[in-house]
């Protein structure tokens, strides 16, 4: 009954095609991945920051923490906006919960240098001894 091809007589006559057509699959694959490609930057959410331009190395640690302050002298710990005091409390359970190895401070270059002493001043009392400030890397000279 069975024939080569995929192509089987059913009971009435009609032949039967027992393949999978896989040209529809591969069209609706190619046009998810499309979507995928055009909207995966706009989900990459954060808080946007410019960044000092200055002379550095990339980010090698892995047991980090970074902590965001904005111009507007906004902080963020893990993509989380906090007050000043909400920020303290916050950080010191951070510290206790996952034990980082460095905090980097990213600050916009338009943030009062206030703020970003407070945030390091917060650090500090955290007993954390390694901070890196973050930058964009200096154009060559």
């Amino acid at each position: 009954m069975a024939r080569l091809g995929g192509l089987a007589r059913a009971r009435h006559g009609r032949w039967l095609n027992a393949e999978v057509n896989i040209i529809n699959l591969v069209d609706v694959v190619l046009v998810l991945l499309i979507i995928f490609m055009v909207t995966a930057p706009m989900m990459q959410g954060g808080i946007e920051v410019r960044l000092p331009k200055a002379a550095s190395r990339p980010i090698t640690a892995t047991n980090a923490v970074t902590v965001t302050v904005d111009r507007a002298g906004r902080i963020s710990l893990d993509e989380q906006q906090f007050s000043f005091e909400q920020f303290r409390i916050a950080f010191a359970l951070l510290v206790n919960r996952k034990h980082p190895e460095v905090v980097y401070v990213r600050g916009d270059q338009a943030a009062r240098y206030g703020e970003i002493a407070r945030v390091l001043g917060v650090v500090n009392a955290a007993g954390i001894r390694s901070v890196g400030l973050v930058t964009e890397p200096a154009p060559a000279p």
